[in-house]
């Protein structure tokens, strides 16, 4: 019987193996080999089986006690910072998911997203911070991005703009002056004289005859800017002079293309004396209205060093009429000379020519030398001014401002 097993075993062996390394089922079969071989050998074998028993009871013991550790190891870490890194997990999964999450939340956030009662309100509350963060995030972009385009205009602008604000200046003022120029053109031609008398050098030191210059310069600038300029005219004015040498200081080139008449003639041997009116502060004639067939002259001096009564004695030498401006009838004159500077003198005549207003003419006296308009008859005036010069004396102060308050309005009040 056993000769007999041992053959079949044999032809098993003879049979089976070739297939299985044709098929490729070797691997497959090693292992069943292998329990086979071991189960024979276990049977046949009781050498084989372990000297000593595992103890399952102690075991059992040895992982519960492992259990037990962990848990309290978990147990004595607070249990707020457990669910907070908890839920910062579940945002995670969620932000990974694809779904609305915002990239950074705080604590309170974060809060908040566990005090939600429901998994619909956690995600309304979540989309609602990524909404907001997204427009954190766009309004932070569009500052950057219009700090960039300010800064790429300002470095445009230091290289491009000048060139070009400077062609546009240069047309715009070429084509005011064509215009003005053409004014000055005909006022020369069809326009009203006005004379400026430059006889004054021998009374005024370099200083007040560059401060009187300059002044003229101002109201040739302004009467060349007017709708209906006058036709201005240098009269007594002499070569290599002061004056000369400050005209061409001011207007260089320009000197000598200037749209006015220079001649160091009279203006008695120029216009008919009939028609000359000399505008002086210390005449006794006071200018009634703005007369359009007559020619005023003003005195090219500068007021403050020049004796009282030089321009007054000057006209009544020539034979000449004068005028002074009304000023004591339209305003409420303060303390201080009545003089006026050369521009200021252009301003006044200007005005009187284009809407022979006096008030709106006489605006352009300086504000600090009166102390308003007056809409009363000249005795209440003089009378103004006698209570205004004894405020400023201190005497009978207190009885004066009595009077002073009770008679006359609030705007006439000393400042």
């Amino acid at each position: 019987m056993q000769s007999a097993n041992m053959l079949l075993r044999r032809i098993a062996r003879s049979s089976v193996l070739p297939f299985i390394t044709q098929h490729g089922m070797k691997k497959d079969l090693f292992p069943l080999s292998r329990t086979l071989s071991l189960s024979l050998c276990l049977k046949q074998d009781k050498s084989c089986e372990p000297s000593e028993k595992l103890d399952l009871d102690e075991w059992k013991k040895v992982m519960k006690s492992g259990l037990q550790e962990e848990v309290s190891e978990t147990v004595s870490e607070p249990k707020e910072l457990s669910s907070l890194a908890a839920a910062r997990e579940t945002l995670e999964m969620w932000r990974l998911a694809g779904r609305a999450v915002p990239e950074n939340i705080s604590e309170e956030q974060l809060k908040t997203f566990m005090e939600c009662p429901s998994k619909s309100a956690k995600k309304k509350y979540l989309k609602y911070l990524h909404l907001k963060e997204l427009h954190k995030k766009s309004d932070k972009r569009k500052v950057d991005e219009k700090r960039q385009r300010r800064l790429e205009a300002q470095d445009q602008d230091s290289n491009s703009d000048e060139t070009k604000k400077s062609s546009f200046i240069c047309l715009w003022s070429h084509t005011m002056d064509k215009a003005y120029n053409w004014r000055a053109a005909q006022s020369m031609i069809f326009g009203q004289p006005l004379v400026f008398d430059m006889s004054y050098e021998k009374e005024m030191t370099l200083r007040e005859v560059s401060n009187a210059v300059r002044q003229i310069v101002m109201s040739e600038s302004s009467n060349r800017r007017s709708v209906d300029p006058f036709h201005i005219h240098f009269c007594n004015f002499k070569d290599d002079s002061l004056y000369h040498r400050e005209f061409v200081k001011n207007y260089r080139e320009a000197w000598d293309k200037l749209l006015i008449t220079v001649t160091d003639q009279c203006y008695t041997e120029i216009f008919p004396k009939d028609k000359l009116i000399y505008l002086t502060a210390d005449s006794p004639k006071v200018m009634k209205s703005f007369e359009h067939d007559k020619i005023y002259i003003v005195g090219s001096m500068v007021d403050k060093s020049i004796k009282r009564g030089v321009s007054l004695a000057r006209a009544k030498r020539l034979g000449l009429e004068t005028a002074a401006l009304p000023l004591e009838k339209y305003l409420l004159w303060s303390t201080g000379a009545k003089n006026l500077t050369l521009d200021q003198m252009m301003h006044i005549l200007l005005t009187l020519k284009d809407t022979a207003d006096w008030k709106k003419a006489l605006e352009f006296v300086p504000k600090r030398k009166l102390c308003g308009f007056v809409n009363k008859p000249v005795k209440e005036l003089k009378k103004s001014l006698d209570l205004i010069n004894t405020l400023k004396l201190g005497k009978g102060q207190e009885k004066v401002e009595k009077q002073f308050v009770k008679n006359y309005p609030k705007r006439y009040k000393l400042k």
